[in-house]
């Protein structure tokens, strides 16, 4: 015989059940609550206020941070910064990693050792392999000047040189990070199913006939995933150029988490580094959304 659906029993079992999940979630809720939600918050407040972080009074200033930004040419230097360092990583990045992903694709010796090679600089601490690339960039001991020298070209002062030292962060960037998309290639390239390519073969398609009408259509899915989360990364660079330039010379590396972070903890505008955060929000939130407008009806699913 069925038991009611009002049974107290079940009453009973079911808050029972409840309390234990929600046991189980409150760590990850406190934390959560402690260290994202209520600084996001906190933060949009502080935007609206002068601050120094030191004292209890916060003084209410209305939008004056935020105009204060938007008449700031220093922020709007460093907003360029920042797109230049990501316009420069991203697309280097994802053809180095799409350009990889094709090679190890195919059958070559030595293809685990390569993956894992070229995925190691992922798990390497950013400080750690900041302070590697600052003795590769040194002008005197560096490798970079040292080969670069046997080809009779004359030794440059990467870090020091404000036309070079951007640069010379997009080199580290683009080392840094793309195996992981090295990675997400391989998997998307994998995935694409062979008959595709048999039908190709048996059609007389050319290497590059199937590259661009097969390879690039079916990973359009991994291509658009791996955009959006590339330049949300290149957009939030922070370590390696803290290590390596700490913004110089002449503030020529002073990106845009690296200025919130000066005028917070340096010059202790914390009411001004909360507004520069939610306008830098909003401008990577349009970027994220007008590509995935362009990219909405360019995406093909792989079946």
């Amino acid at each position: 015989m069925k038991q009611s659906a009002n049974n107290p029993l079940n009453s009973k079992k079911e808050r029972k059940n409840l309390y234990t999940g929600l046991a189980f979630l409150a760590p990850t809720l406190v934390i959560f609550t402690t260290f994202i939600l209520f600084p996001v918050f906190f933060s949009f407040f502080l935007s609206f206020h002068k601050w120094n972080m030191f004292s209890a009074n916060k003084s209410f200033i209305g939008l004056s941070n935020y105009i204060k930004l938007f008449s700031d040419p220093e922020f709007w230097r460093v907003l360029k910064h920042t797109v230049i360092y990501t316009f420069g990583t991203v697309p280097l990045n994802m053809l180095f990693a799409l350009l990889v992903a094709i090679v190890l694709n195919q059958k070559i010796a030595g293809k685990k050792f390569l993956r894992t090679a070229f995925f190691t600089p992922v798990i390497i601490s950013p400080v750690a392999a900041a302070l590697i690339w600052r003795w590769i960039y040194d002008p005197n001991l560096g490798l970079l000047n040292y080969f670069t020298g046997l080809l009779g070209i004359p030794a440059i002062n990467w870090l020091n040189d404000p036309s070079a030292a951007m640069f010379a962060i997009i080199i580290m960037g683009v080392w840094k990070t793309f195996g992981i998309n090295m990675v997400l290639f391989s998997a998307g390239l994998q995935a694409i199913p062979d008959s595709y390519y048999e039908a190709a073969d048996i059609d007389g398609a050319s290497t590059w006939s199937k590259f661009r009408h097969i390879t690039l259509p079916m990973l359009s899915p991994t291509t658009f995933f791996i955009m959006i989360m590339s330049m949300i990364s290149s957009f939030q660079v922070f370590d390696i150029v803290y290590v390596l330039t700490s913004g110089g010379p002449l503030g020529s590396t002073k990106v845009m988490v690296f200025y919130m972070y000066e005028k917070a903890f340096k010059f202790f505008e914390m009411g001004y580094a909360s507004a520069v955060a939610y306008i830098f929000f909003a401008i990577l939130a349009a970027l994220c959304l007008l590509q995935v407008k362009y990219m909405r009806t360019k995406i093909y699913e792989v079946t």
